[in-house]
């Protein structure tokens, strides 16, 4: 049997959306007087909109 579809009509289909990731970092005060780094990564429409991440 021939094969009905090849990797390029596979990858052609998909709608990949345009996402811009970032790093945000945030930094928590310890009852020790420490410093904690919480990281995660957010995925945002517009770079723009950095400013609105809590």
């Amino acid at each position: 049997m021939a094969k009905q579809q090849t990797f390029a009509d596979k990858a052609k289909g998909k709608n990949k959306k345009n996402f811009v990731n970032v790093k945000v970092v945030k930094t928590i005060k310890t009852e020790s007087g420490s410093y904690k780094f919480q990281e995660r990564f957010v995925s945002l429409e517009d770079v723009n909109q950095v400013t609105t991440i809590k």
